[in-house]
């Protein structure tokens, strides 16, 4: 099939999925062809079926913001025509289900059809998308596309419940590839972080405000008074200063590192303890899961799909946004108990296995052909 992505090329959850869906397909003989304005973080290896396609968006003195919804349509249209495409897939609902419906009805005029499948990632509908300067837009391009996923029965619940949606939604869960997080872990690595033995607890975001990333910080505040420790904040984002400025405060700054946005986290996951996830919400919770394919357990919050993925007592323990204290007692006595660890470090890893990359790039190839073309089946 020649298949065409059209994804945000950020760390975001929607970014890294797509992005890795379309090298997966690649390995499998489809044609992938990326279609965004910057080639995606992790498009980081060469393949003969993999075409990147930039958006480039002219700026006129007329625009105080470049049309991109306009130039992302005209590069689909471009590509779908010059290279034949079978169908787009398109990951986060706005901008990309609004272009792509744009995109499907100019090429009908010139005699090509072709089907466009929505994939719902979180904010594009929890967030963004209730905004009422968009949701008329993106209740209508979601109806419009000839199929509908989503990430976890959270989202699709969801989705029902803020916008009229007539069709069904499929869900697809997130998945991972279990065996680039298996990695054996580096010893030197871990004694550069923790030279004593301390234990290492670790989150990875964005540091937005919906991360509640201040929290993390509190939590292992609770965890450092009661056992050696270091944390690890793997991102960036706007929320950076205020967890910097908490750190001095609470007089850690010698047990806590902030690495920036890491391409390799699988590097830094697998000499790590314990990952914690504070989150308002998490449509499914793609870190976490992650982190569960380097077998480590989870301390999370019960928001949104988080429980889909995170299982309570099995691979980790989930607790209400907010409540720091509850969350910190379960680190604790998870990090002091080295036979409960290593039991949910087992735990984390087999529930990982089932969102593995080979048991759901399948089931998205086979959504592929209830609407491709016969003679790209």
């Amino acid at each position: 099939m020649r298949i065409g992505i059209v994804c945000y090329p950020t760390f975001g959850g929607s970014g890294v999925l797509a992005t890795e869906l379309g090298k997966a397909l690649a390995d499998k003989g489809h044609s992938v062809h990326f279609i965004t304005y910057q080639q995606p973080v992790r498009l980081n290896v060469f393949s003969a079926n993999i075409f990147y396609h930039e958006v480039r968006v002219p700026t006129y003195p007329l625009f105080d913001y470049p049309p991109y919804e306009v130039a992302l349509s005209s590069t689909m249209v471009d590509v779908i025509l010059n290279h034949d495409l079978d169908l787009l897939h398109v990951h986060y609902a706005i901008p990309h289900a609004s272009a792509a419906y744009l995109a499907k009805k100019i090429v009908e005029k010139q005699g090509r059809k072709i089907p466009v499948i929505t994939t719902l990632h979180g904010t594009d509908i929890t967030l963004v998308g209730k905004d009422k300067t968009y949701a008329p837009v993106v209740t209508f391009s979601i109806n419009e596309s000839d199929a509908i996923t989503a990430v976890s029965d959270n989202l699709r619940k969801e989705t029902f419940n803020s916008f009229s949606i007539t069709k069904d939604i499929e869900v697809i869960y997130n998945f991972v590839d279990v065996a680039r997080f298996s990695k054996k872990p580096i010893d030197a690595f871990r004694r550069v972080i923790a030279p004593h033995g301390e234990k290492i607890l670790v989150h990875a975001s964005n540091f937005r405000g919906v991360k509640r990333v201040q929290d993390v910080v509190k939590v292992f505040a609770e965890v450092r008074k009661n056992l050696p420790a270091k944390l690890l904040m793997v991102g960036d984002g706007p929320e950076r200063p205020v967890m910097e400025n908490l750190v001095k405060e609470f007089k850690l700054t010698e047990d806590v590192r902030f690495l920036g946005k890491q391409e390799q986290i699988e590097e830094i996951l697998v000499v790590s303890d314990l990952f914690v996830l504070t989150s308002d919400y998490e449509s499914f919770g793609l870190a976490a899961l992650e982190a569960m394919a380097a077998r480590m357990p989870v301390i999370s919050t019960n928001a949104g799909g988080l429980p889909e993925v995170n299982l309570h007592g099995i691979t980790g323990f989930l607790a209400n946004v907010g409540d720091v204290e509850t969350m910190s007692t379960y680190a604790i006595g998870l990090l002091q108990d080295e036979s409960k660890l290593a039991t949910l470090k087992q735990n984390a890893f087999e529930q990982a296995q089932k969102f593995d990359i080979s048991n759901i790039v399948p089931v998205y190839e086979k959504l592929y052909s209830r609407f491709c073309r016969m003679d790209c089946k």
